[in-house]
């Protein structure tokens, strides 16, 4: 009897999907560093040159949902290729923009193909990596998602410091292009359903919902959260949603597949995995704002501190995959979700004189927990999922995560404003006239700066200066502590969740899922694979 041969991973077809992913994610981390310098060549404000970086957001959260109904009409090698031609097409669209006005255009552009991509790539990697090395493709995959962002400012402040902020683009493009060609020739083109009818209604609903969402919880801190503007924003956005699902289980081929949602399972993993991603973007936010502001690092000395933290996440995610092979989620997202929870509560330890050798221990440990859970979270959901479903399952958990980073900003910001002015305010109580401490803090710095030739009067107010910048510095250090303490308490609450996700469960809920697709097939009258 012949020898079953054990089934094997397509490396050179995943080694296409995660060249575009990585690209996809790399543009979206550097193009913050050349804000300022597209500032001043347009001659634009805050307000008009963020919505650069708005408008990709928005039209990527938008298109995420419409990614399974796409690759089941037209086949989701064709989807794959055409997000990134467009993707690509869009960066060299960026490169040529001659004002804002025309850079926001083509970013429009750019995000309609970067949103796809994520969410069409892993209904791939579901379709040509056998369930049984699930664990170790999804590891690996995961290495673009993570070392991109930390690359990104770090590549992209460099660029902008010796060529100019079009190059950001234009790197783009060759990478790009070479994913297009390995899509094109690796990736077999999956099964179309020719005869599927668009949910019309349902695409409308639904990207009005996700884009009045999206723009509330960007606009969210500028305007005012209780602001009328963002209150409607929030109700239009929450009676779409309402109005959304009601429709998607009348209509009988749903944009989303719903029902999935009755997977518990798939919701355990999805929960535990926006928790995780809420803590892991609050770290992308704070940690430049903390380094630069606090510490002083330029920005490639903050893309150097956070470089080794990628790396390790890098170096962890294919080991996460082999061991949720093995041994299953349950211990190790217990074991990720743990380590992630607790030093991402030790950042709040962090202050003005921390060195960076020990931030950076700090960031390392951390990311070797995020990397354990990541992965296997996001694996153990879709695992369940019948193969005919991977691409509803997969844009149900790329939405989840799109919300979920959306959210985790807004959150932090607004932890961080709230705590900021809080200690900032007993910080100037406690820092008075009537605190010997304080007195004596500015006879002394009064002192250095009268021994360095400045006038009594103005040696007088530079000392309450320096002072009252000190105390607003230290006020700073405090609201970031107190942000990370709440991420910290954000990313441990998915801790429990980590204990419904075992072997025996996922086998149970898999083999459910299955009989109730073929329930539903023979309800249809349709014919069973």
């Amino acid at each position: 009897m012949e020898a079953t041969k054990p089934p094997t991973v397509p490396w050179l077809a995943l080694s296409g999907l995660i060249l575009g992913t990585f690209v996809a994610i790399l543009v979206s981390s550097s193009v913050n560093v050349a804000l300022p310098k597209m500032m001043s060549e347009f001659g634009v404000n805050a307000d008009s040159i963020q919505w650069v970086v708005t408008a990709y957001t928005l039209v990527a959260g938008v298109v995420v949902p419409l990614s399974g109904y796409l690759c089941d009409r037209f086949g989701t090698k064709r989807v794959y290729v055409s997000a990134l031609i467009i993707f690509t097409l869009g960066s060299v669209c960026c490169s040529l923009a001659w004002n804002n006005n025309s850079l926001i255009v083509a970013r429009v552009l750019q995000g309609l193909g970067g949103g796809l991509i994520m969410p069409v790539v892993m209904i791939l990697i579901y379709r040509i990596v056998p369930r049984e090395k699930m664990g170790l493709a999804m590891g690996v995959f995961g290495i673009a998602g993570m070392v991109a962002p930390a690359v990104g400012p770090t590549m992209g402040g460099y660029i902008v410091d010796a060529l100019n902020w079009q190059w950001i683009f234009l790197s783009n493009v060759p990478v790009g292009l070479a994913a297009i060609f390995m899509g094109a020739t690796q990736i077999t083109e999956t099964a179309r359903q020719a005869e599927r009818r668009p949910d019309i209604l349902g695409i409308i609903i639904c990207s009005i919902a996700c884009f009045t969402l999206l723009l509330a919880l960007s606009q969210g801190q500028k305007e005012g959260w209780t602001s009328l503007y963002i209150v409607n924003l929030f109700i239009v956005s929450g009676f779409g949603f309402a109005l959304f699902v009601i429709w998607e289980f009348i209509f009988p081929e749903p944009l989303l597949e719903l029902r999935l949602l009755r997977n518990p399972t798939l919701n355990f993993s999805l929960i535990a995995l926006s928790l995780l991603t809420i803590g892991l973007f609050a770290g992308s936010f704070l940690l430049p704002l903390y380094a630069q502001n606090i510490l002083g690092y330029t920005p490639t000395q903050t893309g150097l501190l956070l470089l080794p933290q990628a790396l390790a996440m890098a170096v962890t995610m294919p080991v996460s995959g082999k061991l949720f092979d093995k041994f299953g989620a349950r211990p190790v997202c217990l074991a990720g979700l743990s380590i992630a929870a607790y030093y991402t509560y030790q950042l709040h330890t962090m202050t003005a004189t921390m060195s960076f050798a020990m931030v950076e221990w700090i960031l390392v440990k951390r990311a070797v927990g995020m990397g354990l859970a990541l992965m296997p979270l996001t694996a153990v959901g879709l695992n369940t999922v019948p193969p005919a479903l991977v691409s509803q399952g997969s844009a149900i958990s790329n939405f989840f995560r799109q919300i979920a980073a959306s959210i985790g900003i807004p959150i932090m910001v607004s932890v961080l404003t709230n705590r900021q002015a809080f200690h900032n305010s007993w910080l100037a109580d406690t820092v008075n006239y009537s605190s010997p401490l304080a007195w004596l803090s500015i006879k002394k710095i009064q002192g250095m700066l009268l021994g360095k030739g400045l006038a009594a009067p103005l040696a007088a107010a530079g000392a309450k200066g320096m002072l009252a910048l000190q105390v607003s510095k230290e006020a700073f250090v405090c609201g970031i502590q107190d942000t990370f303490l709440v991420a910290g308490i954000i990313t441990a609450v998915g801790i429990p969740m980590a204990l419904f996700l075992s072997k025996k469960a996922e086998a149970d809920e898999t083999e459910k899922q299955k009989q109730r697709y073929l329930a539903a097939l023979i309800a249809k009258g349709e014919s069973l694979p």
